[in-house]
């Protein structure tokens, strides 16, 4: 009953230690609380330039419903936003604009580019001279969703892998080294 080594302690999130008649008593370390607090509340920015923008809208909807994983704020303003949400091919002349949006949102923040256009440039990129090949040609991509149009369960799917993401972070050792 209980934790008895360090590594049973650092393979949970939220171990229970004892339990006793009136409930447990519950250990944890100060990055995972944090963590768990970021992941289920993450604020998308929305990034959307062609059809993948409309799955997107899908997963907001009630029938896949995004608020159950925390996402469901999603903001117009980079300045209230933790992560943005990149859906559709870029040109060249919105490559700046992406890149300025970017820097706006405050550390730390996160990038998810959703279908073939946003990953790779999709099929514009090959018959045209203004399609930038991918979102990582401008900024770092964290997740990326495949598909054309990818399924509205496929990012729900990349919400999931985000939220394990931000939870395996080591926020305050990476602060007091700087």
């Amino acid at each position: 009953m209980g934790i008895t080594s360090k590594k049973e302690f650092e393979k949970n999130d939220f171990p229970i230690i004892e339990q006793y008649e009136g409930g447990s008593i519950i250990l944890t370390q100060l990055d995972a609380l944090v963590n768990w607090a970021r992941s289920n509340s993450v604020w998308p920015l929305t990034f959307g330039t062609r059809c993948c923008a409309i799955e997107f809208m899908a997963v907001g909807a009630s029938r896949h419903d995004m608020a159950r994983f925390g996402y469901e704020v999603a903001r117009a303003t980079p300045r209230q936003a933790d992560m943005i949400i990149i859906s559709g091919s870029i040109n060249y002349k919105m490559a700046p604009v992406l890149k300025r949006l970017y820097d706006q949102i405050a550390d730390p923040k996160y990038v998810i580019a959703m279908g073939a256009c946003a990953v790779s440039g999709g099929p514009f990129y090959y018959n045209s001279y203004s399609i930038v090949k991918g979102a990582d040609h401008v900024i770092p991509v964290d997740i990326y969703v495949p598909g054309c149009p990818p399924r509205p369960e496929a990012l729900l799917y990349a919400f999931l892998q985000l939220q394990k993401k931000i939870k395996k972070e080591k926020n305050f050792k990476k602060q007091l080294t700087k």
